[in-house]
């Protein structure tokens, strides 16, 4: 009779994350992926006290990345806070996106400017002592207009209509038509939210039109966005990935690389 061979032995669970960061990397991922998390679970699985996980989730908050609840935390998407929270959000990125978007303009060119932190980051970007000059600015953002107005060499074109103060742009007809009679070298495009299917797409109904305006009338469409963007998906389609030339983020995961230029930058 043969002799039986003793069982292997289960392989011995992963051990928990010894430092905050890496920690804290693990619940915001199960924050993205179940939308909300417990204390309790949280200080059990990684074998930390529940207070430790409390100064987790007090850290992901102040990143704006949680609501923090009783007993837990919910996710909080960074295309859905006020504009004055997101600004604060992946700052380093921002500036380096918006750097190497201000690489590809050229004097005399006419640019359709997205509302958001990211193309606010942009014109910020476009005002140093030798951006290229002069410019067309055309955008139905209010900030990005404040930012050029007193920009001699800038000529700024705003598409005012109804104002959406969650995102601190003008919509409607109005705002719509301002867009639609012009034609512009580049749009820079803010996102929302970038998904391998669904494409580019807005969190407001509003905002759709106005993005697919530029989309529809610029020589080139460059979108600017941050890794918290990619992979997800807002209510309101715009565009699909092939209508975009180019696509500047701190990531590039090759779903998106397989379908778009895409220029990555490292934080500065």
């Amino acid at each position: 009779m043969p002799t039986r061979r003793p069982a292997a032995p289960p392989p011995a669970p992963p051990a928990p994350p010894r430092f905050a960061a890496e920690r804290q990397q693990l619940i915001a991922a199960a924050l993205r992926a179940h939308g909300r998390v417990e204390v309790a679970a949280l200080a059990a699985d990684y074998g930390v006290s529940e207070d430790t996980v409390r100064r987790d989730l007090h850290a992901l908050a102040a990143l704006g990345l949680a609501q923090k609840t009783h007993g837990g935390a919910v996710a909080l998407r960074s295309a859905v806070l006020p504009s004055a929270q997101r600004a604060t959000l992946s700052s380093g990125p921002k500036r380096a996106i918006a750097a190497a978007g201000a690489r590809h303009v050229q004097p005399n060119d006419t640019l359709f400017v997205d509302g958001g932190t990211t193309t606010l980051a942009l014109v910020e970007a476009l005002k140093t002592a030798d951006a290229p000059r002069p410019l067309t600015i055309v955008t139905h953002a209010l900030d990005v207009a404040l930012a050029v107005a007193d920009e001699p060499q800038i000529r700024l074109v705003l598409a005012g209509g109804q104002w959406l103060p969650q995102a601190r742009i003008f919509v409607g007809e109005s705002a719509l038509a301002t867009l639609r009679a012009h034609r512009a070298d580049i749009a820079f495009l803010g996102a929302c939210a970038l998904h391998r299917r669904a494409g580019l797409t807005a969190q407001e109904p509003q905002e759709a039109p106005l993005k697919r305006a530029m989309v529809d009338g610029a020589a080139q469409r460059i979108l600017l966005t941050d890794a918290s963007k990619l992979d997800s998906i807002a209510p309101a389609a715009v565009a699909r990935l092939d209508e975009l030339d180019r696509v500047i983020s701190d990531a590039a995961p090759d779903w998106l690389r397989s379908a778009v230029a895409v220029e990555a930058v490292e934080p500065a």
